[in-house]
């Protein structure tokens, strides 16, 4: 090191300071001659090792910017991998939400159809309820002196005459429909009959359609005695 040098310098100065007083001058110039070769070889091998270390130097801090780096780029792969333990976690949830949103589909779909089915096989069967309904339209006119027409909602209009002796004529009316649940249902009577919801629960029971209808316009001509 430096300090090392300039101790040996000083050294080596004290020695030739004795050796002056010791030797003549042509040893003397030998010595100092050899001296300043020394000198120079040591000066030489000083900078050699002084340029080594730092080139060491160099090496090391090189090498450790590139173990920073390294330990960044770690990080950075930890990071990613974590994020894409992330997304590959979140597609699971989502494929395991679109396969039960599919099957809920799926299940609503064939819900539906059976609704759809259930409606039309309903449908099917007023349609052709009332069809027999009106199949029966002349029996009633000429038997029981009624008139039955078809209005919305596929209802059909009862209309009693003859039955007021004094206004024969008098128009005595009960509107039927076939409900949901394939059952009779009146919807209007005029005038009001008290004993239609009993006749009503008895026609759904024994479906003997023409004692309903024949009950019904013995109560008009009850009512009309009155």
């Amino acid at each position: 090191t430096e300090d090392e040098i300039i101790l040996f310098e000083r050294e080596m100065k004290e020695f030739w300071t004795k050796l002056k007083s010791i030797y003549g001058t042509e040893q003397i110039n030998q010595t100092l001659a050899l001296r300043d070769s020394c000198k120079e070889s040591i000066k030489a091998l000083s900078e050699k090792w002084s340029k080594k270390l730092k080139e060491g130097d160099l090496m090391i801090d090189k090498i450790q910017e590139y173990n920073n780096e390294i330990l960044q780029q770690s990080q950075r792969i930890s990071e990613n991998q974590e994020h894409l333990t992330e997304i590959k976690s979140n597609l699971n949830q989502e494929e395991e939400q679109k396969k039960d949103l599919t099957d809920s589909i799926q299940e609503l779909k064939e819900e539906l159809m059976k609704k759809k089915e259930i409606i039309s096989s309903k449908n099917k069967a007023t349609k052709e309820r009332v069809e027999r309904l009106c199949k029966s339209k002349v029996l009633f006119e000429e038997r029981l002196g009624l008139e039955i027409r078809r209005i919305h909602n596929e209802q059909l209009q009862f209309i009693f005459r003859h039955i007021d002796h004094k206004d024969p004529d008098k128009p005595y009316v009960f509107t039927l429909s076939i409900n949901e649940q394939g059952d009779y249902e009146v919807t209007s009577c005029t005038p009001p009959l008290d004993c239609i919801a009993e006749f009503q629960l008895k026609v759904r029971e024994t479906n003997n359609f023409s004692a309903f209808v024949a009950n019904i316009r013995k109560a008009f001509t009850a009512l009309s005695c009155k």
